[in-house]
């Protein structure tokens, strides 16, 4: 699995309408996974984290009220965008959409342009650099389109996995990630990766931020993992 793309779950108890999504979704060039009710998506989402959900409101078993309220309620998952979707368009449905936590709220029938716009919104929030953005942190700039990292006034040589660690930790300056959260999202799941390799890199990360002088930015916090800052 690519893990510079952005990966959506879809949840939708509707088989063609699931299969719309999805096949728009990876046209914009997403990385779906789908799920027909909420337990098989909160079971997606605890083995490997999307980061958005598209969810339906009305499900069978369990509404998408109910997973949106659990999606929140954990702290791995609570920043992650949720985008409710419901053929409720009465204005008291959405207040109690957005106050389980949803981050949008889209009528149906939608209009698919709309969503993937409203899905590239949410995005830009959490995962800018996989929209080709610019991310900044003290004197060190990364541009997601051109794949070039500067600091200061001086370009700096990454390999490929030391810059998708260094985009990781800049977009969420600050976060603590264990080892095992940066081989999810670097590595991806479908690759076996000893949780020492993460230490090898980021000690190549490490020479890498400072090879023009420099402090070194990547914080070791001591039996949890590493952070930015």
């Amino acid at each position: 699995m690519s893990t510079d793309q952005p990966r959506v779950l879809v949840v939708e108890d509707e088989p063609a309408q699931l299969e719309v999504l999805a096949y728009n979704l990876e046209a914009e060039g997403f990385v779906v996974s789908r799920a027909r009710d909420g337990e098989e998506a909160l079971l997606l989402i605890a083995e490997d984290a999307p980061d958005i959900i598209v969810l339906d409101w009305m499900m069978p078993n369990m509404s998408g009220i109910e997973v949106c309220r659990r999606v929140k309620s954990k702290p791995e998952t609570r920043s992650t965008p949720v985008i409710m979707l419901s053929a409720r368009s009465e204005e008291v449905d959405k207040v109690r959409g957005l106050e389980t936590g949803a981050d949008d709220y889209v009528v149906k029938p939608y209009s698919v342009i709309e969503l993937m716009a409203r899905v590239r919104t949410q995005l830009r929030r959490v995962r800018p650099s996989s929209l080709g953005q610019q991310l900044t942190f003290d004197d060190i700039i990364l541009d997601g389109e051109t794949h070039k990292v500067t600091r200061g006034t001086d370009e700096l040589k990454l390999g490929p996995t030391e810059f998708r660690l260094l985009t990781t930790f800049m977009e969420k300056p600050g976060r603590v990630w264990s080892r095992d959260q940066l081989l999810d999202r670097v590595w991806g799941r479908d690759l076996y990766v000893d949780t020492r390799t993460v230490d090898v890199h980021i000690g190549r990360l490490r020479k890498a931020l400072s090879q023009h002088g420099g402090d070194d930015l990547v914080r070791t916090v001591r039996g949890v993992g590493y952070a930015l800052g």
